[in-house]
């Protein structure tokens, strides 16, 4: 077992590779922070985040705190284990400086992207929307500002066609998890030399609401189906169809031809569901109707009654 103790600072599916990883390696984890259960689903049952449950599969001590800059104790509950040092992945609140000066290596963060490009609470989604071909992940030093630290280690990785926010960032997740482990030894001995950026090449993220998934046909295919990849499953991407939200979930580009029909319209062909943009067709893979779970193509082309083509429009 390593000798170091450390705190484990995560929330999101993202965290959960990387806290396995350093059970695996035999770090001596004194406690993970991470943030209160919340309401999940149609019917808002109050679930663990999965760090949380993680935690408890490696029966590590896991604390809830609702803020870190409010709770007034918890500054001497951490100090109190003596940690060495700290990794966050994924936390998802702010860490005062106060917490921070507490580990004698400091705080190291996993983050999903090529820094000092997409810094902020969204990079996974950012480099689908703006349509890149390749991201990677950075091991950082925590500071004050935000995925400001210098590098300690970062690893390219390429975006896959049509790849979803979801299935980058299960592979991101593992890719920083493996790079985290690769990097500690080297960082926690010394003899790895932390970079610091070029903050002059920063540029930042932000964080998605659903006015950013309000879906516009005029936008060429490409542009919306990279916002269809980035929003999914949260905050999503809509039109509206008879007046109703529709909700595109998953698309492919197509060159298939669809007559003269006017943009924004849904072609029924070959029983594929195809989608006029403003340059270019998009065949609808699955979509989500008003009051109704999500479906394939298929499934809606069978079930909707009226003629065809169908027209969505924008908000």
């Amino acid at each position: 077992m390593n000798t170091k103790k450390l705190i484990f600072f995560g929330t999101s599916d993202f965290s959960v590779p990387a806290l396995k990883a350093l059970a695996t390696a035999g770090y001596e984890i004194s406690l993970v922070v991470t943030t209160p259960d919340e309401p999940v689903g149609r019917k808002q049952l109050l679930t663990p985040p999965p760090i949380k449950t993680m935690a408890d599969s490696l029966g590590l001590r896991a604390i809830q705190p609702k803020s870190l800059k409010k709770d007034l104790t918890i500054v001497d509950s951490l100090s109190a284990l003596s940690p060495d040092f700290a990794v966050v992945a994924s936390y998802g609140k702010i860490i005062p400086q106060a917490i921070i000066d507490l580990f004698p290596q400091g705080m190291i963060n996993i983050h999903p992207s090529l820094l000092p490009k997409y810094r902020g609470p969204s990079p996974i989604q950012s480099v689908l929307l703006n349509g890149e071909k390749e991201t990677g992940v950075c091991i950082i030093q925590l500071d004050a500002e935000v995925d400001h630290g210098a590098i300690i280690a970062r690893q390219e990785l390429g975006i896959m066609n049509n790849e979803s926010c979801i299935e980058l960032s299960e592979r991101l997740a593992k890719v920083g998890a493996d790079l985290l482990i690769k990097a500690l030894p080297g960082y926690l001995s010394g003899d790895t030399k932390p970079q610091e950026q070029d903050h002059t090449q920063a540029t930042f993220t932000k964080k998605f609401t659903s006015e950013d998934g309000k879906i516009d046909w005029q936008k060429s295919a490409e542009e919306i189906n990279n916002q269809i990849r980035a929003l999914n499953p949260e905050p999503g991407t809509f039109c509206l169809l008879n007046d109703e939200v529709l909700k595109i979930i998953r698309a492919i580009g197509t060159s298939e031809p669809t007559g003269e029909s006017p943009v924004g319209s849904l072609v029924q062909q070959d029983k594929k569901l195809l989608a006029v943009t403003g340059n270019g067709i998009l065949e609808i893979l699955e979509l989500q109707p008003a009051g109704k779970k999500p479906m394939s193509a298929q499934d809606f082309t069978n079930g909707y009654r009226e003629s065809w083509p169908i027209r969505c429009y924008n908000f």
